[in-house]
């Protein structure tokens, strides 16, 4: 029985299972003895993108409600290290360690928060990298809430003014007031950049100030942290500022997976990928998601987000199977980029191309966030097996439409 590895059930990995689930079904007797088997830390699909948001409730959807239907084998394992030359991979197990050969392999382990070694921020940082991390905040603010009001329980610290820090400290009052964390509080958002929102550009960093600013959100621009402590943070321009939430978002990383294999890495420690998504210079290896990059329009590299998370798995997942039976491979291209940001209560901003162009912004943009977080980014949910094939076809979808 010929074996496919799977290794992350992310974006990537939940679409490249399908996918191949799908190209499996569709040679159908050739290959319907070939194993595809999933291992990822988590019995579950987190939808990640939401891990900022203030109900947590729907983001973390079971693994065999979305692969048994499809006949897709999943394991609860941590990966230990792979053999691209023995064409084995180590994982660890509640039973002990396992030895799994593969005959194809798809890495789509994605990528994790840079924790940089700052006196204090292990002991006493929050995140929401991860499902667990995010409820652990959700909880820790519970928990403020209970306690006698004090300017350290209601102020909050969001380190990194990217992508997810905006988001993250714009949902904040909402946070906030669900956890009785009522009346005055502060959030305040830092980064070592002059600007918020650095990648932004031109277009779209003055409609993230007008939403901070009509939030109540303040920025330390400029600054680095120096200490984080269980009731303060102490930034290197010498202010400390009280607060018992200090929640970092400063920087993303390819999972460490990726230096296990010798190809070639880029800045991010992300494998360069061929258009096919396999892993340039090695046999049999394919990657995609966060761990992966290509340049998707010739031009532009991917972007560490489910946006190009979800299509690069399904085309991994769609060729694995396809170079294991001698069948052509279809090339992923894709020719057009969006960002839509949440900007909390205020509304989000929505832009389209490489230079970030303003197309909606407020009430309008935030309803297409929320068709985006809500229904587009799910898989099908009630165990189908033909709906769950169906959703995993190599194709790209088209851009998000403008909501009024």
């Amino acid at each position: 029985m010929a074996r496919i590895l799977v290794l992350g059930a992310g974006f990537a990995g939940l679409w490249a299972a399908l996918g191949a689930a799908r190209k499996r079904d569709e040679i159908g007797a050739r290959a319907a003895d070939t194993e595809i088997l999933v291992i990822d830390r988590c019995a579950y699909h987190n939808i990640r993108v939401r891990n900022y948001e203030v109900d947590l409730g729907d983001v973390a959807l079971p693994l065999k409600d979305l692969l048994d239907p499809v006949g897709v084998a999943h394991t609860v394992a941590d990966i230990e290290a792979i053999d691209a030359a023995k064409r084995e991979v180590v994982v660890k197990t509640s039973a002990g360690a396992e030895h799994l050969s593969y005959d194809r392999l798809v890495l789509t382990t994605g990528s994790e928060l840079v924790r940089p070694a700052i006196p204090g921020l292990a002991a006493h940082g929050f995140d929401v990298d991860t499902y667990q991390a995010a409820t652990r905040l959700n909880g820790h603010l519970a928990a403020l809430g209970k306690e006698p009001p004090s300017q350290a329980r209601s102020t909050v610290a969001v380190v990194g003014a990217g992508f997810t820090g905006i988001e993250v400290a714009a949902e904040m009052p909402a946070k906030l007031a669900r956890a009785g964390i009522t009346g005055e509080h502060r959030v305040i958002l830092i980064d070592p950049n002059p600007v918020v929102g650095a990648t932004f550009g031109a277009h779209g960093r003055p409609v993230i100030n007008e939403a901070l600013s009509a939030l109540g959100v303040e920025t330390r621009l400029n600054v680095r942290v120096s200490a984080v402590a269980a009731d303060s943070i102490t930034l290197d321009s010498g202010e400390i500022i009280p607060a018992k939430t200090v929640v970092w978002c400063a920087g993303m990383h390819a999972s460490p997976l990726a230096a296990a294999l010798p190809a070639k890495r880029d800045r991010l420690g992300r494998l360069a990928v061929d258009h096919t998504m396999r892993v340039e210079g090695l046999d049999g290896v394919f990657a995609a998601g966060d761990v992966a990059c290509c340049l998707i329009d010739g031009e532009h590299p991917t972007v560490m987000s489910c946006q190009f998370a979800r299509p690069m798995g399904r085309f991994a997942g769609h060729n694995v199977v396809a170079d294991l039976f001698g069948e052509k491979l279809l090339p992923l291209a894709i020719d057009w980029y969006v960002t839509v940001l949440d900007l909390g209560a205020w509304g989000a901003l929505y832009t389209t191309g490489w230079d970030r162009e303003v197309r909606t912004t407020g009430a309008a943009a935030k309803l297409t966030k929320q068709t985006i977080n809500q229904q587009r980014i799910y898989p099908p949910r009630n165990g189908d097996r033909t709906a769950l094939l169906a959703a995993a076809a190599p194709t790209i979808q088209a851009a998000p439409p403008t909501r009024k």
